[in-house]
């Protein structure tokens, strides 16, 4: 029970002060002076003033509020290693049931580390954690906190943490263990493909060993070399980065006897290859309405070196104009057909005819090209169904179709063939989902025959427009018509002239992102995502192997014409294998070389300064000599907010004096007969006294 008084006058407090003022006054004149009664009329002013003051004594019945514990769990991966994970929940198991006598406490249970977001899974963060268990308390109810960990947190504050009560750390593992792990010290994120890329890492053990070791490096799955590394130095390191886009370099160490884990015994580099600038060798014919529409988008690419001729003035043309007053310099056919030919990433003919500038040798060279690597692309207009076609020339061997003589002048609307609508090329492409395309019609087609490779558009009369072949080692493609600018001038609407000529530019120099038959895969989160393009109906499901050595099979779904997509969640950090048919890719889950796996190796350094900053303690569960997982906890002792919070054999946590009101009785000192009895008898003593 608790007492108190109050006070709660029956006039305001200004009418109060109005009335009883003028009459202490005279009280205190009459006692001054002596006067006969001012002692009665002193009384009589107390119980008056008593009576409209209305003194209250109050009984307020409260009822004590707990104290809230946090009892916050490390569950992050690294508590998986050895016995970690069987300490972690003995500890668990015995704490709430040592908690649970003290009814004092509201326990409040918090597991800190399975969350499915990555950027919380890399990281062990107990103390935020904290902040969320704690959030909605008000300071004065906080009891403390327990964490169950491996001392692996990568939050913990320098010093005392965001409240005024102990901190006590029980860490998991042994004071025995021992680790080692490999990381890289310098990874570029970008790396010219086919050039060395400099790099460096270092293997780093915790028993200070300085012996040798062999390291493993794999390029996006391949091992390409074996390095000899001394333990504890920095070590370099030269790959050659083999193509575009993303590209996982990979260092390995075997694994020592008695090593905790080894998952850290892998370090991962994802290096964006990067092209050096693509070099197109343009050769034009006679100028012509569309001649300049590839001249224009290839300047306008940043990652091509263009270099353009264009045919003013053949052998055989005789005008009298001297030869130092043409604007053009000489064709230097030699120079680029024979000397620099396999300097060339691509070579386009653009309505080209033989008209004995090329010496026929020179054909013969550009089909060896073709043949070891290289790419050509035929624009082909009216020339190429002519007497001085290039088909007639030794290039014959290098091209995807022979032309029939055919030259068909009418209006059609270029269409994609079902093929097309799969190849990476064509598929896609704006305008192409309606009947008739949304883009202009153009009006020439030349005939040719017996196409080889790919059809993937199709010009008038459904007769062939854009073929695409694979020859030898290397990619012809030939477009089948010169209206094309048509599209880029904006006739009747215009169409994606720039779109559709980049990426058959790009498919020829061997753009990954345009192979018809691509296996790709790529963690977003803790989601394995796998893309598949290919020509097929049905890729079938794709196979993946994660970095513990489990198999998973995930089915693909079709997203659109040539597209199967796939995804998974996944629990574990690190390296994807991915296989579905002949094509085989890795990927990379959550983030590469995660603080969780920089340092396996228990301690209790992390969380000694904010406990000890709190008055809290760290101690490890299991016994120093102990092998096994056999755990020792202190015991648990309330105590004040002034006394100590830990001890060899105990922790302390902090009781509340907070409390919350159920009821409250209220008993008038001056109400009622007794306060007009008493009102009453000091008006009398008062009035008695006067009257003798």
């Amino acid at each position: 029970m608790n007492w108190s008084i109050s006070f709660e006058p029956l006039i305001s407090w200004p009418l109060l002060a109005l009335a009883l003022v003028p009459l202490a006054l005279l009280v205190l004149v009459g006692l001054w002076f002596r006067q006969r009664g001012s002692v009665f009329r002193f009384i009589a002013l107390l119980a008056l003033a008593a009576a409209l003051f209305n003194p209250v004594f109050l009984n307020e019945e409260r009822e004590p509020l707990k104290s809230v514990v946090a009892l916050v769990v490390d569950r992050s991966q690294s508590q998986d290693i050895g016995e970690r994970t069987k300490q972690t929940d003995e500890a668990l198991a015995g704490l709430q049931q040592r908690l649970g006598r003290f009814k004092q406490f509201d326990v409040r249970v918090v597991e800190a580390g399975k969350s499915e977001a990555a950027e919380e899974r890399t990281e062990t963060r107990l103390f935020g954690a904290l902040e969320g268990a704690f959030r909605d308390v008000p300071p004065s109810r906080i009891g403390g906190a327990i964490m169950i960990t491996d001392g692996e947190v990568h939050d913990a504050p320098p010093g005392a943490p965001d409240f005024n009560a102990p901190l006590h750390a029980l860490i998991t593992g042994n004071d025995h263990e021992k680790d080692r792990r490999i990381r890289f010290e310098n990874a570029p994120r970008f790396g010219l493909v086919g050039k060395p890329l400099d790099m460096s890492y270092r293997v780093i053990s915790t028993e200070n060993e300085t012996g040798p070791v062999d390291v493993r490096v794999s390029v996006n799955g391949e091992q390409v070399a074996v390095e000899h590394a001394t333990v504890g130095q920095a070590m370099p390191l030269q790959v050659t980065i083999p193509g575009a886009g993303r590209n996982i370099v990979e260092l390995a160490i075997d694994r020592e006897p008695g090593e905790l884990t080894d998952t850290n015994n892998r370090a991962v580099a994802l290096i964006d290859g990067i092209r050096e600038n693509l070099r197109v060798l343009l050769v034009s014919g006679e100028p012509h309405a569309g001649e300049r529409t590839w001249r224009n988008l290839l300047k306008s690419d940043a990652s091509v070196d263009l270099v353009h001729f264009t045919i003013l003035r053949p052998p055989e043309k005789q005008d009298g104009t001297p030869i130092n007053e043409l604007s053009l310099i000489a064709f230097p056919t030699r120079e680029l057909f024979v000397e620099k030919i396999k300097d060339f990433d691509l070579i386009i003919f653009d309505r080209y005819q033989h008209r004995d500038v090329l010496p026929i040798l020179y054909y013969d060279y550009i089909s060896e090209y073709v043949e070891k690597g290289g790419a050509l692309l035929i624009a082909a207009g009216p020339e190429y169904a002519g007497e001085s076609s290039i088909a007639r020339t030794p290039l014959m061997a290098a091209l995807p179709a022979m032309p029939t003589g055919e030259v068909v002048d009418k209006a059609f609307y270029p269409r994609l063939t079902e093929l097309g609508q799969r190849h990476p090329v064509t598929r896609g492409l704006d305008g192409s989902a309606t009947e008739p395309p949304h883009w202009s019609r153009w009006f020439r087609t030349i005939g040719v025959q017996n196409p080889e490779g790919e059809v993937v558009m199709k010009g008038a009369d459904n007769r062939p427009l854009l073929l695409l072949d694979r020859k030898g080692e290397g990619r012809v493609g030939m477009l089948l018509s010169d209206q094309g600018w048509l599209w880029a001038r904006g006739f009747e609407g215009g169409g994606p002239h720039v779109q559709l000529y980049r990426r058959i530019a790009h498919w020829l120099m061997k753009e990954p992102e345009l192979e018809e038959e691509r296996l790709t895969a790529d963690g977003r989160g803790m989601v394995l995502e796998i893309r598949r393009q290919t020509m097929a109906d049905d890729p079938g499901p794709s196979q993946i192997i994660t970095p513990s050595g489990k198999t998973l099979t995930v089915k693909l779904d079709k997203s659109e014409p040539g597209v199967f997509l796939g995804s998974v969640e996944t629990s574990e950090i690190g390296l994807y294998q991915v296989a579905n048919g002949d094509l085989t890719a890795l990927a990379h889950v959550g983030p590469v070389n995660a603080p969780e796996f920089a340092d396996v190796i228990s301690t209790e350094n992390r969380l000694k300064a904010p406990a000890e900053a709190t008055g809290g303690s760290v101690r490890r569960l299991a016994s120093s000599t102990a092998l096994g997982s056999d755990v020792m906890l202190p015991s648990i002792v309330p105590v004040r907010s002034a006394g100590a919070a830990s001890g060899n054999d105990w922790i302390g946590l902090r009781t509340t004096d907070d409390s919350v009101l159920k009821a409250v009785s209220r008993v008038p000192l001056f109400g009622g007969f007794l306060g007009l009895g008493l009102l009453l008898l000091a008006m009398g003593s008062m009035w008695y006294r006067e009257g003798r």
